[in-house]
């Protein structure tokens, strides 16, 4: 089918979708996320789905890892880092 094929849709009553209750609330938990695809390791994938058996969003637990990495509230990377650099310090003055 053409595009020139197609009747002309009168739009002029439809409502926006912060108008219709549940459009609206898809639009109101998605607000600030970014739609992406991604590459993830099969099992990698495949143990986040099964934190989730039980219920919830296997999308969630990524993202959730993922911040706390990013965040790394209890300071682990951080602590890592020295330590990595402490010992490459050490080896070169050996």
């Amino acid at each position: 089918m053409k595009v020139d094929d197609m009747p002309e849709l009168d739009f002029s009553k439809a409502r926006r979708n912060r108008d219709i209750p549940a459009l609206a609330r898809i639009l109101k938990e998605n607000e600030g996320k970014e739609r992406i695809t991604i590459r993830i390791d099969a099992d990698i994938l495949a143990w986040f789905r099964e934190q989730v058996k039980g219920g919830g969003n296997y999308q969630t637990l990524i993202n959730d890892a993922l911040r706390a990495h990013v965040t790394d509230a209890d300071g682990r990377l951080e602590r890592i880092l020295r330590k990595v650099v402490r010992d490459e310090l050490r080896a070169a003055v050996h």
